[in-house]
C-alpha cells in the first residue's frame, strides 16, 4: 500500500498504512487547506481549484492523502459547477455516504484507502453513467501518462 506526503508541494510516496496515522501525523502530511478538506471534509471556494480547467488527454488523478488512483482523465467533463467534474470513478476506489450537513442531502465521496474527503456525487452527470462526481481540487494530484 503506498502512502503520499508532502513535500515541497509535491507527493512522495512511502509504505505507511494511511489507517495507522494519527491525526497528528496527518496534520504534518498535509497542508492546513489539505487537511480541512480531505480530513474535516471541508470544500474549496468554487472555481478556485488547480484542477478546474484542466483537461489533460491521459493521466490519472490520485488521492492527494494516500496516492490510490480515483479518475482517469478521460473521464473528466466540463460541468460548470466550480469543481473538477468526473462520470466515473476508478472501481473501488471511493466509497460513498449521505451528508447531511448545510441543511442540505448529497452524496459523499471518501477515498476508499485512506477514508479522506474528496467531494460529492450527483445523478445529473453525462453518459455512459449520469453521475456528475464533483471532487476538490486540492484533496488530488495528477499524473501524466
Amino acid at each position: 500500500m503506498s502512502e503520499t506526503s508532502e513535500h515541497d508541494g509535491t507527493a512522495e510516496v512511502d509504505d505507511v498504512d494511511p489507517a495507522g496515522l494519527t491525526d497528528e501525523e496527518w496534520r504534518e502530511r498535509l497542508s492546513e487547506e489539505e487537511y480541512r478538506v480531505l480530513r474535516e471534509s471541508g470544500t474549496e471556494a468554487k472555481f478556485s481549484g488547480e484542477y478546474v480547467d484542466h483537461h489533460p488527454e491521459d493521466g490519472e488523478y490520485r488521492c492527494r492523502a494516500c496516492g490510490t488512483v480515483l479518475f482517469e482523465a478521460e473521464t473528466k467533463f466540463e460541468s460548470g459547477c466550480g469543481w473538477p467534474a468526473f462520470y466515473a470513478a476508478e472501481e473501488d476506489s471511493v466509497t460513498t455516504t449521505i451528508d447531511t450537513s448545510h441543511g442540505m442531502r448529497r452524496t459523499e465521496v471518501r477515498c476508499a484507502n485512506c477514508d479522506s474527503h474528496l467531494g460529492h456525487v450527483f445523478d445529473d452527470g453525462p453518459e455512459p453513467t449520469g453521475k456528475r462526481f464533483c471532487i476538490n481540487s486540492v484533496a488530488m494530484t495528477f499524473d501524466e501518462d
